[in-house]
C-alpha cells in the first residue's frame, strides 16, 4: 500500500485489512514522505513499514522488493478489499498470471455507480486495469515486466499493457473492491469524468506521464 499524507483515513484502512492478515499474508505500507502523522498511525497495524521515495510507482516497487511472498497485491489507501479477497486471488492465479477486482465507487454523486460500471466493462473488454481495482499478480509476472514503470501517472495502465502483452489477459473478478469517490466529490463528478477521459486519451496519443501528472494535480 503506497501512502502519502493519509492520516484522516489510514487507521480505518488498516483496520479493514486486519482480518486478512495471517500466515502467508503480510501487509506492507510504503510512505512517500508524509508530514501529517501517517507513519505513527501505522505502528503496530502493519507487518512492514518503509520510508520510500515519493511516487506511487516507486513506492509500490519498493514494497514489492520487501515482500517475501510469491503473490503481490497493490492496494490504494482509499480502497477496501472484499472479505474473501485472499481466497479469490489465490483461485484466480491458478489460471491467470495477474488480475484485478471489479470496483464500486463510494461517494455522493448519483453518477458514480455508472462510472464504476463503465470502468469495469472497459477493463473487461480491454484487458487493462486501474489501480483502483486492486491489481494482483504472481511475483514472476511482476518481475517479467520489470515492475511498475517509473513514471508520474498512468503506471497502472502501463504495467497492465505490458502484462497483457507478455502474459495474457487478466483475471477479472466480479467481486468488488470499494474505493473512495472523494476526488469526484471534491472536484465535481462530471468535471472529474471529463478530466480522466482527457488524460487517458492524451496518454494513448503519446503525451508523457509527467505532463499529464501536472494537469491531474
Amino acid at each position: 500500500m503506497p501512502v502519502l499524507n493519509e492520516a484522516p483515513r489510514i487507521a480505518g484502512a488498516l483496520a479493514a485489512l486486519a482480518p486478512l492478515r495471517g500466515p502467508g499474508v503480510e501487509l506492507i505500507v510504503v510512505d512517500g514522505g508524509s508530514v501529517d502523522g501517517t507513519a505513527a498511525l501505522c505502528a503496530g497495524a502493519v507487518d512492514v513499514w518503509l520510508a520510500g521515495t515519493r511516487g506511487r510507482a516507486r513506492q509500490m516497487n519498493a514494497g514489492a522488493r520487501a515482500a517475501r511472498g510469491e503473490v503481490l497485491l497493490f492496494l490504494h489507501a482509499d480502497t477496501t478489499l472484499p472479505a474473501q479477497a485472499v481466497a479469490l486471488v489465490a483461485g484466480a492465479l491458478t489460471s491467470h498470471a495477474w488480475g484485478r477486482f471489479d470496483v464500486r465507487i463510494d461517494g455522493r454523486s448519483p453518477v458514480l455507480p455508472v462510472v464504476a460500471a463503465l470502468m469495469n466493462l472497459r477493463s473487461r473488454l480491454s484487458g487493462i486495469a486501474t489501480g483502483d481495482q486492486a491489481l494482483f499478480m504472481r511475483r514472476a509476472a511482476f518481475d517479467a515486466v520489470g515492475g511498475f514503470p517509473d513514471q508520474a501517472l498512468m503506471e497502472d495502465i502501463e504495467i497492465s499493457k505490458r502484462l497483457r502483452r507478455r502474459l495474457g489477459r487478466p483475471a477479472c473478478l466480479r467481486a468488488r473492491v470499494v474505493t473512495s469517490g472523494r476526488r469526484w466529490d471534491e472536484r465535481g463528478a462530471w468535471s472529474t469524468i471529463v478530466l480522466m477521459w482527457r488524460l487517458r486519451l492524451c496518454y494513448w496519443l503519446g503525451v508523457s506521464a509527467e505532463r499529464l501528472a501536472a494537469a491531474y494535480r
